[in-house]
C-alpha cells in the first residue's frame, strides 16, 4: 500500500465514522433542530465519499442541492412551524420503541448480509474525459422526460411557497371586504393597513 492508498483508506474511515455518528445523532437527539443539523453532516459526509470515488460533479451537486437547499428548507420549516407544547407520554410508547428497534436491526442485518455477500472488485474501466458533458447528454436524451417533470414540480413548489409567504391575513378587528370569497381564497390584509400597523409599532 502506497501513500495515496493509505490516505484514501484513512479518509474513507473518517468520513464513514462521521456519517454513522451524524446519522445516529439524527435519530437520537430529542431536539429537532439538532437532528436537522446532524442530517446536514450526513450529507456532507456522503459528498466526501463521492470525492473519494472521483465523482466531483456528484459531490458538488450533493452539497448544493441537499446541504444548501434541502437541509436549509428543513431547518426553515422546523423553525417556522415548531410549536412549543408539552408531549404527553403514552402508556404504550415502549411498543413503538421495540418495533422501531426490531425494524432497524432487521434492516441493518439485511444490508450487512448484502455487503458481505457481494463480490466487490476494483473497476478497471477508463474514466470519461469530461463527466459533466456525459451527464448533460444523458439528461437531455435518455432522461429528458423525468428531468422536465422534476423541473415543473420544483417550479410549482417555488410558486406556491412565494404565494404563501406573501399572503397577509386579516386581523380579527378588521371587517372582511365585500368581495365574494370562495373556499380556495383567503382574506388578505390591504397593503395600506400593513404599512399603518408597522408605523404604529415603530
Amino acid at each position: 500500500m502506497n501513500l495515496a492508498e493509505g490516505v484514501q483508506v484513512v479518509s474513507f474511515g473518517i468520513l464513514a465514522a462521521m456519517m454513522i455518528g451524524a446519522a445516529l445523532g439524527v435519530v437520537l437527539f430529542s431536539n429537532v433542530v439538532y437532528s436537522a443539523f446532524m442530517l446536514g453532516g450526513v450529507f456532507v459526509s456522503i459528498a466526501g465519499l463521492y470525492l473519494l470515488l472521483n465523482a466531483d460533479f456528484v459531490a458538488a451537486a450533493q452539497l448544493l442541492i441537499y446541504v444548501g437547499a434541502v437541509n436549509v428548507l428543513i431547518l426553515f420549516a422546523i423553525m417556522l412551524v415548531n410549536k412549543r407544547q408539552k408531549f404527553v407520554p403514552f402508556p404504550t410508547a415502549w411498543v413503538r420503541k421495540v418495533l422501531t428497534a426490531v425494524v432497524s436491526l432487521g434492516l441493518f442485518a439485511l444490508l450487512s448480509t448484502m455487503v458481505l455477500a457481494t463480490p466487490w472488485s476494483h473497476s478497471t474501466a477508463t474514466p470519461v474525459g469530461d463527466p459533466i458533458v456525459v451527464i448533460g447528454q444523458h439528461f437531455f436524451s435518455d432522461f429528458l422526460l423525468p428531468f422536465e417533470v422534476a423541473s415543473v414540480l420544483l417550479l410549482m413548489a417555488m410558486v406556491g411557497a412565494i404565494i404563501l409567504a406573501r399572503r397577509e391575513y386579516l386581523p380579527e378587528q378588521i371587517v372582511p371586504s365585500e368581495l365574494p370569497q370562495t373556499v380556495l381564497t383567503l382574506p388578505e390584509r390591504p397593503r395600506e393597513l400593513v404599512s399603518a400597523g408597522s408605523e404604529e409599532k415603530l
